[in-house]
């Protein structure tokens, strides 16, 4: 596959739930004929391996006779998707720490944002409408099973008063470090509805609102199939993702 190609392409596009409205948008505007697989997005909530075998799941079922090659619109996510391979078609995966590089349209203004400001909590109207997830999701996040949505009382009947005091203090108010909070509008906003919600949250919260305007250029060329070395690697089907620990984020491992 080369960095840009004229002809259509027919695309898979496995999608994380939080670019519902972003996906829609930008496959509008390509000429590719694209298929598009939406899984929730309390996945980067679980532990890595279990992202990761929904992922692949959901690859090893695209059928290699109907498509030409999968995207995934996802990032790294806390190695979520190390070890993905596609045994028949060429995978593509954006260079973004997660989606909130894909939802800024650059991974350095990711970086500047929390280099600057790393009391941050970002939303996007994604991340608002699809912020309650189904009970099998949460059930199996990280949070959950280390109990750190448990309530004063659950913690003092497991593990007694005083312990569940301390324990209170310590794990309570899991937002504490932050100041700030950070709404990304891409543009596919139905209406200010969701930047209201932000802009609520921040008031109770005591952080300060501050909105950003997103991009969706790194996910137009997902689905476009302009897909430079910089911004996506692009796997054969001998090759599987590992992480690069440098500026490139991913790497391709061979078989």
């Amino acid at each position: 596959m080369g960095i840009k190609t004229e002809k259509t392409l027919r695309l898979k596009i496995i999608s994380c739930q939080v670019f519902c409205r972003e996906i829609t948008a930008v496959a509008r505007k390509s000429q590719n004929q694209v298929d598009v697989s939406i899984l929730p997005m309390g996945l980067h909530e679980m532990p890595c391996t279990q992202m990761r075998d929904h992922l692949q799941a959901a690859i090893d079922e695209v059928d290699p006779a109907q498509f030409e090659a999968i995207a995934l619109a996802y990032g790294f996510c806390n190695h979520g998707i190390v070890g993905l391979q596609s045994k028949q078609l060429p995978l593509i995966i954006p260079r973004a720490h997660d989606c909130i590089s894909l939802l800024l349209g650059d991974r350095s203004r990711y970086e500047q944002q929390m280099e600057q400001f790393p009391g941050t909590y970002f939303r996007s109207s994604g991340w608002l409408e699809h912020r309650r997830q189904p009970s099998g999701i949460t059930d199996h996040s990280i949070a959950r099973k280390q109990g750190l949505y448990d309530s004063l009382s659950a913690r003092t009947e497991q593990f007694g008063e005083e312990k569940a005091q301390f324990l209170q203090e310590q794990l309570g108010d899991l937002t504490r470090h932050y100041s700030r909070l950070a709404f990304i509008e891409t543009g596919t906003e139905p209406n200010k509805k969701h930047e209201l919600q932000a802009r609520e949250e921040a008031d109770r919260q005591g952080w300060r609102f501050e909105k950003l305007k997103g991009s969706l250029t790194i996910l137009q060329q997902l689905i476009d199939g302009h897909w430079n070395s910089e911004n996506f690697l692009v796997l054969q089907p001998d090759q599987s993702v590992g992480p690069a620990y440098n500026e490139t984020l991913i790497t391709q491992i061979s078989s």
